[in-house]
């Protein structure tokens, strides 16, 4: 019997079409649901903000927490997508601490990701709402519970969360890839450049070593000791327990899910979501039978934040702008010419009485961070700028920092790593020992043309390692002018090496520990002026209104019936989701599962 086989053709295009069907369903189907659960509202427009007595904040926190929020449709997922953006967080919570209708807040914990410097500012402003007289009730119902979520959540007033979830408690690790063996096995040279002495530089050690360096391991351990003594100090002190207590649950890893948080006292009770809304109505002072009033915080932030933006722009004002992702020069993430663009516009309207900038970057390139620099110093020139710094501000992130009055950082700020490093490359041996592709050249002169497919020459290898010099020293040049050090005692805290924020406030890298509400109140005190205007300002688009429209609708018990998905499309739903998820054949059970 002679052997078939199945042509590309044959694989490859039913696979394609079923794919491209499939996400064609998925598509019209998302639209269909959302067209219904439009028109099971009315009219698409978001009625003004009108809360009744007895209110009570629902900040359900998913997804992302960073600096910028975004919120965006996924149709191929049938899900939202979002960035919860940290300044509207503290801004809501400072206006529902004032807010007499408002008698506390419901913080829902979803498994957000947050760094430990946003998490502490967050539960800076928790804290801060609390000695208002008003309560705090937290709920942990993620399938994995966080360190970072549990920190934040400890400082509520009464503390729960689903009995089964998994928690554990171990303290702090941090993890690092090395790719040596890799890169050898495929005959890929990379030619690293540091510094002179960076040593602590280890972002390049994955393409040299196996393992981490001294240097490498030392940085690290000490930043997360810092870490762990003050997260847990603050959470020892809200719990009332015992810090040597908190050490040694962790290490007989006592504590592996909710309920035996409970056993240890880390939360109040084990409950389900309809006890917890049972508890938030007895503390508002409800009948049972009577609805819970919950205002979700996208709307409420949405009249009490958005909206006032406009307001202060015309006033004389404080102006934060938020500095957020990798240094580059265009496109995505911390941009010298967005950042650039920025600051020439604060610095050039009289209405702008001092400037903020708020950073949150591991750094980048270092000519972009070259650029942003020098329009930060051309801004302190003119107005009084402060520097608040987020979960990370190092290396190019600290960089563009150094011009500021005063430089604020979370005490878990990863900070510092004044350094430089190149990496080129080589790709010769593995085109030609593994795919069998050879490579030629031509040149003019001798150093023409360098390439990727060959090693550097000693005398070119020397020529880049002047380079990073020059580089490097400018670093420790604009540290020292901007701190007022010298440039051998930038070096000595230098040498690529990361410090948290209190750490770096010892040695002088920065002026004061806190937040962006410190830094925002140093120069509101200095400008002599009240209003703050955050950059780049954010639109209010209809899908953020149809977001918040359907997340208010969906609180309410009342209309969940009414915009419940109808059985017949969730089934085509499923089958959908099955089908988008094959590639080439299959061979699978009759049902799919999802493991988080």
């Amino acid at each position: 019997m002679s052997e078939q086989r199945l042509s590309f053709g044959k694989l490859f295009w039913p696979s394609f079409l079923a794919v491209f069907v499939a996400g064609l369903v998925g598509m019209v189907f998302f639209f269909l649901v959302l067209g219904g659960i439009i028109g099971s509202f009315g009219d698409f427009e978001p009625e003004p903000l009108a809360l009744q007595d007895k209110t009570v904040l629902h900040i359900k926190l998913e997804g992302v927490v960073a600096d910028k929020s975004a919120q965006s449709l996924d149709p191929a997922a049938l899900k939202v997508d979002r960035t919860t953006g940290l300044p509207e967080l503290i801004t809501g919570l400072e206006a529902a601490a004032k807010d007499r209708k408002i008698k506390g807040v419901f913080l829902e914990m979803k498994s957000p990701e947050m760094g430990m410097a946003t998490a502490k500012e967050l539960r800076e402003a928790l804290s801060s709402f609390k000695k208002t007289g008003k309560f705090v009730v937290a709920y942990l119902s993620g399938e994995q519970i966080s360190y970072t979520d549990y920190y934040v959540s400890s400082v509520a007033t009464d503390f729960f969360g689903l009995g089964g979830a998994t928690f554990l408690w171990t303290g702090l690790h941090a993890e690092s890839f090395f790719l040596k063996n890799l890169l050898d096995d495929l005959e890929i040279g990379v030619m690293v450049v540091r510094g002179k002495d960076n040593d602590f530089k280890s972002a390049v050690e994955p393409f040299f070593r196996t393992e981490m360096s001294d240097s490498s391991r030392v940085q690290m351990s000490a930043l997360l000791q810092d870490m762990w003594r003050m997260s847990r100090n603050e959470i020892a002190q809200s719990r009332k327990l015992d810090t040597l207590e908190l050490d040694s649950l962790a290490n007989a890893l006592a504590i592996r899910k909710l309920s035996h948080a409970q056993d240890f006292k880390l939360i109040d009770r084990v409950y389900y979501r309809h006890e917890v809304l049972a508890f938030l109505k007895k503390k508002v002072g409800l009948e049972q039978s009577s609805a819970l009033r919950l205002q979700t915080f996208g709307k409420y932030i949405r009249d009490t934040f958005h909206d006032d933006q406009l307001l202060a722009k015309q006033q004389k004002h404080i102006a934060v702008i938020l500095a957020e992702g990798d240094v580059v020069s265009e496109g995505e993430g911390l941009s010298a010419a967005s950042i650039g663009k920025l600051l020439r516009s604060a610095r050039t309207d009289s209405d702008v009485k001092a400037v903020v900038l708020r950073i949150n970057s591991p750094g980048g390139s270092a000519l972009a961070s070259e650029e942003i620099w020098k329009e930060v110093a051309l801004t302190a020139e003119k107005k009084p700028l402060y520097v608040s710094m987020g979960d990370f501000a190092a290396s190019g992130g600290y960089y563009i920092a150094t011009p500021a009055k005063k430089i604020f950082a979370q005490a878990t700020t990863v900070t510092g790593s004044i350094g430089v490093f190149g990496v080129l490359p080589n790709a010769g041996n593995f085109l030609k020992n593994k795919i069998g592709v050879t490579t030629d050249e031509v040149r003019t002169h001798q150093h023409g043309g360098l390439s990727l497919f060959r090693p550097l020459s000693a005398e070119e290898y020397g020529f880049m390692q002047e380079e990073i010099d020059e580089v490097y020293d400018l670093f420790l040049k604009r540290v020292a002018n901007g701190r007022k050090l010298t440039k051998t005692q930038v070096h000595c805290v230098a040498r690529g090496r990361v410090w948290t924020g209190t750490s770096a406030k010892r040695h002088g890298l920065v002026d004061e520990i806190g937040g962006l509400s410190a830094a925002v109140a140093a120069a509101q005190k200095d400008a002599g002026c009240s209003y703050v205007v955050y950059y780049p300002k954010k639109e209010k688009s209809a899908i953020d209104q149809l977001i918040e429209l359907v997340d208010e609708e969906l609180e309410n018990e009342q209309t969940k019936a009414q915009v419940q998905i109808p059985t017949e499309l969730m089934l085509y739903y499923q089958k959908y989701a099955q089908i988008k998820k094959m590639s080439g054949i299959q061979m699978r059970l009759p049902f799919s599962f999802n493991i988080y």
